[in-house]
């Protein structure tokens, strides 16, 4: 295996390594800032040995016993504030021989590591914009950057956020523990935010090489699931649970034979996952038995079913869609929603009534580095035979996206747009 082999190794190890890592160095130091460091610490070390040692056979493992060598040392070097160092240096030492459970039980949410990590995360003493930002930095494994970006807020706040997050969980001694009763469902709305970006950031990753990264995804749904087994009575959990299982129902048929992106129309529906759709859509009738029908991720959910049911793209009630997405627009305004609408409403009415609503979003100040606006438009554009002005927002939007993959497939549609061929394109593809 060459360096550079090995460095794309680790790099992969660490994004599938990362959060378990953190969350179980997190239980046992109770302290996600220095869980993190730590975990860092021994990402160092990989990258110093790996390339001469070669990769070990359990490499999640290996990255736990340095960071917890590394937690021994810093413990014996330095009195951390108010901590019975000793104690816990020792009870440290006395874990090193033991094989660290990276891959805790999933039907057993008290002991999952994870799950705790999201709700220490999501603590009250914390925003709620700082509460996802340092989920989806600890939890998810996102640059700095790719939470900005999700978010449409400045890196230098994001950056604040995370630093001032940590402190203030150290400082308010935060238990490294799931919440209860009342505690846990007031902080739910804000776990099932993290657990949706996180999903999203999956779905369709904001940087990179790749469109997709099913990883993220994957951990998503199992939180999401075991979220659901504690709390079988919430309908959102539940609505959040479909919206996912139907999103992630059409993964192998997003993907080319190039891994080139195929957008929703183009897609071919026999590759959908059926048990995934069907999971998903049980999971929607289990929120509307339990009168969630309008809950925001409920709704989001009918959309999706509203896709899934469709035997091919022109069998898609958009009728419904527009009138889901007015709900949903009512419950949650916000600029992106309205966008998603717009495309809605274009399939629907013809694309004029689309471009006019998008229009209307031109001056949204969090829309202005946010690629799919023009994306969006460059496609009613096309479909109303405005070539110029489309293939113009095409590039532009091509500009804008951090994504290798997306990028390209949008300068392929600048490039096809006086051939007729613009498909519609949305991040729901």
């Amino acid at each position: 295996m060459t360096a550079t082999d090995t460095r794309r190794t680790i790099d992969a190890v660490w994004r599938i390594e990362s959060a378990r890592l953190i969350a179980g160095l997190a239980r046992i130091v109770r302290d996600v800032g220095l869980a993190e460091d730590l975990a860092q610490d021994a990402l160092v070390a990989a990258l110093e040995r790996w390339p001469e040692a070669g990769v070990p056979d359990n490499p999640g493992a290996w990255l736990m016993a340095a960071a917890k060598h590394r937690a021994i040392d810093q413990l014996r070097r330095k009195a951390l504030l108010e901590r019975k160092h000793d104690e816990l240096g020792r009870e440290l030492e006395a874990r090193q021989d033991e094989a660290p459970d990276l891959d805790a039980a999933l039907d057993d949410p008290v002991g999952d590591d994870l799950l705790r990590l999201v709700f220490i995360c999501c603590h009250p003493v914390l925003a709620t914009e700082a509460r996802v930002a340092l989920t989806l930095r600890l939890l998810g494994g996102l640059t700095t950057e790719e939470i900005a970006r999700a978010f449409l807020t400045p890196v230098p706040t994001v950056a604040q956020r995370i630093v001032r997050a940590k402190r203030t969980l150290a400082e308010a001694r935060v238990p490294f523990e799931a919440p209860h009763g009342e505690e846990r469902a007031a902080r739910l709305a804000s776990v099932l935010e993290v657990i949706y970006l996180v999903f999203n950031e999956g779905y369709a990753a904001t940087a990179g090489e790749a469109w997709m990264r099913p990883a993220l995804c994957d951990e998503a749904l199992r939180l999401g699931r075991i979220l659901a087994e504690m709390l079988p009575e919430e309908a959102e959990v539940h609505g959040l649970v479909a919206l996912m299982e139907i999103q992630a129902s059409r993964f192998k048929a997003r993907l080319g034979p190039s891994g080139e992106p195929v957008l929703l129309a183009d897609q071919d529906r026999a590759r959908w996952d059926h048990l995934l759709i069907r999971r998903g859509l049980a999971a929607l009738e289990k929120a509307q038995a339990l009168g969630g029908a309008l809950g925001p991720y409920a709704l989001q959910a009918s959309i999706a079913a509203c896709h899934a049911r469709a035997r091919s793209a022109a069998e898609t009630q958009w009728v419904r869609i527009v009138a889901l997405y007015d709900a949903l627009a009512q419950l949650t305004p916000s600029p992106v929603v309205e966008l998603n609408r717009a495309v809605a409403v274009g399939m629907a009415l013809g694309p004029a009534a689309g471009l006019e609503l998008v229009d209307e979003l031109l001056s949204e100040p969090s829309l202005r580095t946010y690629h799919l606006l023009p994306a969006v438009r460059g496609d009613l554009l096309a479909k109303l035979g405005r070539a110029g002005e489309a293939r113009a927002e095409f590039q532009r939007a091509a500009s804008l996206t951090r994504n290798a993959s997306e990028r390209e497939l949008l300068l392929e549609r600048a490039a096809a747009v006086s051939w007729g061929t613009v498909k519609v394109h949305t991040r729901r593809s």
